[in-house]
């Protein structure tokens, strides 16, 4: 990494940093928390103040298309290949901003609250179960596989009505499609997460029509006959684009939270350290060593923030990952402390895009991983894992164990 005043040269997919971004972040907040990414491009914030406050500034959003068009921004052309992917995220409740997003929140809010995800718990913990006795026997087992990504794949796909077997399906999908935010993508990348999304529009569209006929009690269900204060529906496009958005981020960070949230409790305090403090350790794992790393907001009106002047239209980088291990907020924050409290982390996001699926995520965390602790109590790492080249996600390849 080269510092040169507040302009940095970091390669986001060098190895050293994929495996441990932590020790960058860390040098980044002493010398310059606030810095220009040349690689990527754009200005980032690394400090715990300012990406907590820039979370909640209305001056920036996540689109900007709303307020200007390319021409006006000095943008090229979107790519034609990349259409179906852009059409795709017109509808995304977490790329839009008010009075739109306003608007689709509220026909999803009401099923995500916590008091209605408690009912989920007896469910989380039969998975848990089922999933554990199939290689409690072997003495050893990659966790990422066999545990971390059913149980989410699982429960969302039950949640909203889609069949277990396509669990499979539905991973290959979100990974082709999440993967076109990493960084430096290219043009392969771009091709499989079109390809993604046209098939996995083409099976929700089909399967909004079986539960147009045969409904249920699941969540499509419910949005094919949710109506907003002026009486009106989900468009098809925002039907379609909703369940594929919930199913994606639905499993895809809470995979990761597990399994980084597991690499950190056995590599110091132990199973015992869980079932002592569910709730806090919980918080504590989505705090040290969060999926997400960063997240990018559009300025939607030229903005001086710190002394940098941004033009409507800049993009900046809110380091989610670097702002949780801040020492200026967290005593001791490279230290994994079961029991700490309070824990105020950033992982979840603030503001209008707060993650509206906090309350599951908490909830399978707490229900899996007590599971897990009481049925393999001792529980412990079994080899070295790797973290995945997918920066800006921060997310293990596998997580071998044994017992």
């Amino acid at each position: 990494m080269i510092i040169d005043q507040q302009s940095v040269s970091l390669d986001p997919r060098d190895p050293e940093f994929v495996q441990d971004p932590y020790p960058f972040y860390a040098e980044l907040r002493d010398h310059c928390p606030v810095f220009h990414w040349r690689e990527l491009g754009h200005w980032c914030f690394a400090g715990y103040q300012d990406v907590s406050a820039l979370l909640r500034d209305r001056r920036f959003g996540r689109q900007i298309l709303h307020l200007a068009t390319r021409e006006e921004l000095g943008w090229p052309e979107a790519p034609a290949h990349l259409a179906p992917f852009h059409q795709f995220e017109e509808h995304s409740l977490l790329e839009i901003e008010p009075p739109v997003h306003t608007r689709l929140r509220g026909f999803i809010n009401p099923s995500f609250l916590p008091r209605q995800i408690e009912r989920l718990r007896p469910e989380v913990e039969r998975l848990s179960h089922e999933l554990i006795s199939q290689f409690a026997a072997q003495g050893s087992t990659d966790l990422i596989a066999s545990f971390a990504e059913p149980v989410p794949v699982m429960v969302i796909a039950r949640f909203l009505g889609v069949p277990d077997g396509m669990g499979p399906q539905i991973l290959a999908w979100s990974h082709d499609m999440v993967a076109i935010y990493q960084a430096r993508r290219d043009r392969n990348v771009e091709d499989r997460a079109v390809a993604a999304t046209i098939a996995f529009s083409a099976y929700i569209r089909g399967l909004l029509a079986e539960h147009r006929t045969t409904p249920g009690e699941d969540f499509l269900s419910q949005l094919l006959t949710a109506r907003d204060g002026d009486g009106t529906a989900l468009t098809e496009d925002e039907l379609v684009t909703t369940a594929i958005l919930l199913l994606n981020a639905g499993h895809e960070a809470t995979v990761h939270a597990i399994g980084n949230g597991v690499q950190a409790l056995l590599a110091g305090a132990g199973p015992a350290a869980f079932l002592t403090a569910p709730a806090t350790c919980t918080e504590e794992m989505l705090r040290f060593d969060t999926p997400l790393h960063m997240f990018k907001r559009y300025a939607l009106e030229n903005v001086e923030y710190r002394g940098i002047k941004l033009r409507r239209g800049d993009q900046i980088g809110l380091l989610l990952g670097s702002a949780n291990r801040d020492e200026q907020k967290f005593p001791l924050p490279d230290i994994f402390n079961p029991a700490r409290s309070p824990n105020p982390h950033l992982s979840f996001g603030a503001g209008i895009h707060f993650c509206i699926g906090a309350p599951l995520a908490r909830l399978e965390l707490q229900t899996a991983l007590r599971v897990l602790c009481e049925r393999l109590p001792t529980l412990q790492l079994d080899g070295k894992a790797r973290y995945r080249d997918t920066w800006h996600f921060h997310a293990l390849e596998s997580l071998p164990v044994s017992w």
